[in-house]
C-alpha cells in the first residue's frame, strides 16, 4: 500500500488522494532540497525510492515529500504546523543541511529540531520521529563540523528519536554519484540515500505496523 503524495510548499495532493490513501498510514519526509529530490525526476528522489519499497513490503503507509530547496530548521519549523493539518505517524526529519552551509548558530539549529519534534508529538503523542543525520565540509571549520554533527546524536538520545547517523552516507564526496554541483545526489546516488533511510525506517513501520494491528484485533474483540 506504499503510495507517494507529493507536497512541495503548500501544494499538496492530500486533498486528492484516494480514500484508500487517506486511510493509509502517512510518513512525513521533512527536509530540504536533498528530500525534494533536486535536479532529479520525482520518482528518482528517495523518499519516492522508499515508497516502493513500503509497496513491496505491503505495508500500510503512504509517503508524503515534503523536501523544500534550501530549507532550513527555522523554515521547516515554521510551515510544521500546516502539514501537520493531515495526521502524520511517521516524521522523517532531514533538515539541517543548509543550516551547516550558511554557518549559522548550531544553538538554534539544535532547538529548531527539538521544537520540531516536540511540536509533532503535541499534534500526534504516538506519532515516532526518524532523524536524518548531516554533515558539513570541513571548509566550515573542524571544530564547527565536529559540533554540527553532535548535534543530531544529542537531538536523537534526549528526544529518544531513530536516527540515520548520515543522510548522505557512501553518497557525498562521489563524483559518480552526484550531480556536477557535488552536492545532490544524482539517480544512483539517490538509490544508497535510501537505502540509508530505510535501515532505520523500516524497523520502525514494523514495529508500529504490529501495534496497529495489536489495537485493530483488541477493538475486535471488544465490539
Amino acid at each position: 500500500m506504499g503510495t507517494l503524495l507529493v507536497c512541495t510548499g503548500l501544494l499538496s495532493s492530500i486533498e486528492e488522494a484516494s480514500a484508500d490513501e487517506r486511510d493509509a498510514l502517512r510518513i512525513l519526509f521533512l527536509g530540504d532540497s536533498l528530500t525534494a529530490g533536486y535536479g532529479v525526476a520525482p520518482e528518482e528522489a528517495y523518499p519516492a525510492l522508499l515508497a516502493q519499497r513500503i509497496e513491496q513490503a505491503n505495508l500500510p503507509f503512504a509517503v508524503q515529500n515534503a523536501g523544500v530547496s534550501g530549507d532550513t530548521t527555522a523554515g521547516g519549523l515554521r510551515r510544521l504546523s500546516w502539514l501537520l493539518r493531515q495526521p502524520v505517524a511517521v516524521l522523517v526529519l532531514a533538515l539541517g543541511a543548509n543550516d551547516g552551509l550558511r554557518g549559522l548558530n548550531l544553538t538554534a539549529t539544535e532547538e529548531n529540531l527539538r521544537a520540531i519534534i516536540e511540536r509533532a508529538r503535541e499534534k500526534n503523542p504516538n506519532i515516532r520521529i526518524v532523524l536524518a543525520g548531516m554533515l558539513v565540509p570541513p571548509n566550515m571549520g573542524e571544530e564547527y563540523a565536529k559540533q554540527f554533527r553532535a548535534l543530531y546524536h544529542r537531538v536523537a538520545e534526549k528526544e529518544q528519536t531513530a536516527l540515520v547517523p548520515f543522510l548522505l552516507e557512501s553518497v557525498a564526496a562521489e563524483p559518480g554519484l552526484n550531480l556536477a554541483d557535488g552536492i545532490h545526489p544524482n539517480p544512483e546516488g539517490y538509490k544508497l540515500v535510501a537505502n540509508n533511510v530505510w535501515q532505520h525506517l523500516e524497523p520502525v513501520l514494523r514495529e508500529l505496523q504490529a501495534q496497529t494491528n495489536s489495537s485493530a484485533e483488541t477493538e475486535l474483540q471488544a465490539n
